[in-house]
């Protein structure tokens, strides 16, 4: 009886420091958003008065919740849709940095950098992502912060790109280097969902710097910080390469 008290004061002992480490500004509003009892249950093989153990049964939670969100994801499930009546103007900047750090690009000379398991890594010029199908689509962004709004993006459906460039569909991961310094990684299957679109414009007007010009990733089914703005590199592979804010414990498959 004894023993089992001990282990249940160890237990209460154990959650209080986890989630006095979820109320850390970095990781809260993460955390909060995909913790679970199962996920929980993980920590209890957490040395109590070790915090750096009390983080890694933090990150195994988030482990843990990505792969729930990944088997819940249905790929043929469409994010709402809305009228261009309901369009935020202007949209929210929303960055790391501030928008007087806005990096500017000249489009004439970027280039689109391919590697990884594809078979045609030839770079792409603006001008022949342009050149493709493209579509548009009025859907809200989803701020983790708390915050939400609509907006009109439209350029070359993802999945489309994928097949021209000879990327390897089984692979579990599609990464992203970007010329703010950004970068991030994302599961196969949103990569290649109906609404992931490669942005070229937004409200029918080329892509404002502050918005990712020349292009950056629209993703309606995840949360902001996994859409990409100044992409340059995209990469196909098995190996999880994480992201700017999923390094620093934010969950990684970032579902909205």
């Amino acid at each position: 009886m004894k023993k089992t008290i001990i282990v249940q004061e160890q237990g209460q002992a154990m959650l209080a420091d986890a989630l006095r480490k979820i109320e850390e500004p970095s990781r809260r509003q993460f955390l909060q958003r995909s913790l679970t009892l199962g996920g929980l249950a993980l920590l209890t093989g957490c040395d109590v008065s070790d915090e750096s153990s009390i983080d890694a049964g933090l990150n195994q939670v988030s482990r843990f919740n990505d792969k729930v969100q990944g088997l819940l994801f249905d790929a043929s499930r469409l994010a709402p849709t809305y009228p261009d009546s309901m369009i935020a103007r202007p949209f929210p900047f929303n960055a790391f940095y501030g928008e007087d750090e806005v990096r500017q690009i000249d489009g004439d000379s970027w280039r689109l950098e391919l590697s990884g398991l594809v078979t045609r890594r030839k770079p792409w010029s603006l001008a022949q992502l342009r050149a493709l199908p493209q579509e548009s689509q009025v859907t809200r962004h989803i701020c983790v912060e708390g915050w939400s709004a609509i907006g009109k993006w439209g350029g070359v459906p993802f999945a489309h790109f994928l097949n021209l460039i000879g990327a390897d569909k089984t692979a579990k991961y599609v990464g992203f280097k970007c010329d703010d310094d950004y970068f991030t990684s994302i599961d196969m299957a949103t990569a290649l969902h109906p609404q992931t679109i490669m942005a070229l414009t937004y409200d029918g007007q080329e892509l404002p710097p502050k918005y990712g010009y020349p292009m950056k990733l629209r993703m309606p089914t995840k949360l902001g910080y996994k859409n990409p703005k100044h992409i340059r590199a995209i990469y196909v592979t098995n190996t999880y390469t994480g992201g700017y804010w999923e390094d620093q414990g934010y969950n990684w498959f970032g579902g909205s």
